[in-house]
């Protein structure tokens, strides 16, 4: 069976490398690869080193529209050549084009893993119309949790037989080795000890995160705790409007901004949690609350995409109503009642039944398996 891979805007993809890694021991797959990328990619050198085909299109999303018409033959052109068995898509930037390019080629089975959807509703809904012709040129979609399931077939019009749910997974033996020296030294770097309640969120600066609701939590959870520590850890364009709002809100001393923490640190990080904060609005999945859950961090959460799926409010982490600082404060308090360390392992044992890249693997090769079934 011949996978050709498309993705955009990534010089390097992880779980395309645990996919790569798994079919080395199955070998029942066989992988290449259509990056689109303004600069040779990362991930092009470690699939030569796989003996995985690995082609890469210059490509710059600031030019959007200009870049995907250009795209669009040179993927033709790609997947003509290399005549996999199956076409699959990942993120827009490649999916339209790529689409578009394996139905001209007439690759039978063409397979899209919906990971922005929501994003063009929210923020740029003329683009909605293309994410319909993906999912109509498609002959399989994967929807990353039950939200964006549900959002594929209100919003997309996406026909029921066509979805299939596939959660997004992770290695736990890479996401929870966890280093007592690490753990120090993160401590030290943000000068928080063991008599403060720490709470963290790692998510990008951005609108769509729930930043700002986060800070209106801070104030109100402050007044109650005056050893709360909250770690926001991410980049982006609204980090600077965040920073504002909390030093228009006093809360200087309580939010620390943690800036770049290497990915082998992260799950030291989560060491360092008495418990996860994040307030995303239709969030696809979220890999983040998996990382939490599975280093048995208690999460509290906006009801979307992975936690969505995961949590049982009260049971194994929290759920809160609204998208509020109002309710996320509430939220933080329900879990402080309860006993936050039992409501951690039961999340770290869902998670690691859900969310296991094992999981994803199988369901992937599900979804292949079928496909090529029906279409002979």
């Amino acid at each position: 069976m011949h996978v050709l891979h498309t993705f955009a805007n990534n010089s390097s993809v992880p779980y395309l490398t645990w996919f790569t890694q798994r079919a080395q021991k199955e070998g029942n797959v066989r992988y290449s690869f259509v990056l689109l990328y303004p600069e040779r990619p990362a991930i092009m050198d470690e699939m030569a080193k796989l003996g995985y085909p690995c082609h890469w299109i210059k490509y710059d999303d600031n030019k959007r529209k200009r870049g995907l018409i250009k795209a669009l033959p040179k993927m033709w052109w790609y997947i003509r050549r290399m005549r996999p068995d199956i076409l699959h898509c990942n993120l827009f930037d490649d999916s339209l084009p790529g689409l578009l390019a394996g139905w001209m080629a007439g690759v039978r089975v063409r397979v899209v893993s919906k990971q922005e959807t929501g994003y063009h509703w929210l923020h740029a809904p003329r683009w909605m119309w293309f994410d319909r012709l993906i999912t109509r040129l498609a002959t399989d979609v994967i929807a990353i949790s039950g939200e964006s399931r549900q959002f594929l077939l209100e919003k997309e019009k996406a026909p029921a037989n066509k979805v299939k749910l596939v959660h997004n997974g992770i290695p736990p033996e890479l996401f929870t080795r966890q280093y007592p020296e690490t753990i120090i030294a993160l401590r030290e770097r943000f000068g928080v000890t063991s008599e403060h309640l720490v709470i963290g969120t790692v998510a990008r600066f951005i609108p769509w995160k729930g930043y700002r609701q986060i800070v209106e939590a801070a104030g109100a959870v402050v007044q109650r705790h005056p050893n709360a520590r909250f770690i926001f850890c991410g980049a982006g364009d609204q980090k600077a409007a965040i920073k504002e709002q909390v030093r228009d809100a006093g809360l200087n001393g309580h939010v620390i901004f943690a800036g770049w923490v290497e990915r082998s640190a992260m799950p030291s990080f989560y060491g360092l949690l008495d418990l996860y904060l994040h307030a995303a609005m239709l969030e696809p999945f979220g890999l983040i609350y998996p990382e939490a859950m599975m280093n048995g961090v208690p999460v509290v959460s906006t009801p979307t995409g992975a936690a969505l799926d995961a949590i049982e409010d009260g049971k194994n982490g929290i759920l809160v109503a609204e998208r509020t600082g109002l309710a996320l404060a509430e939220g933080v308090e329900r879990l402080l009642l309860l006993d936050r360390h039992a409501i951690g392992k039961a999340g770290k044992h869902t998670a690691l039944h859900m969310y296991s890249f094992d999981v994803m693997w199988k369901g992937t090769m599900d979804v292949y398996h079928n496909a090529l079934d029906r279409t002979g």
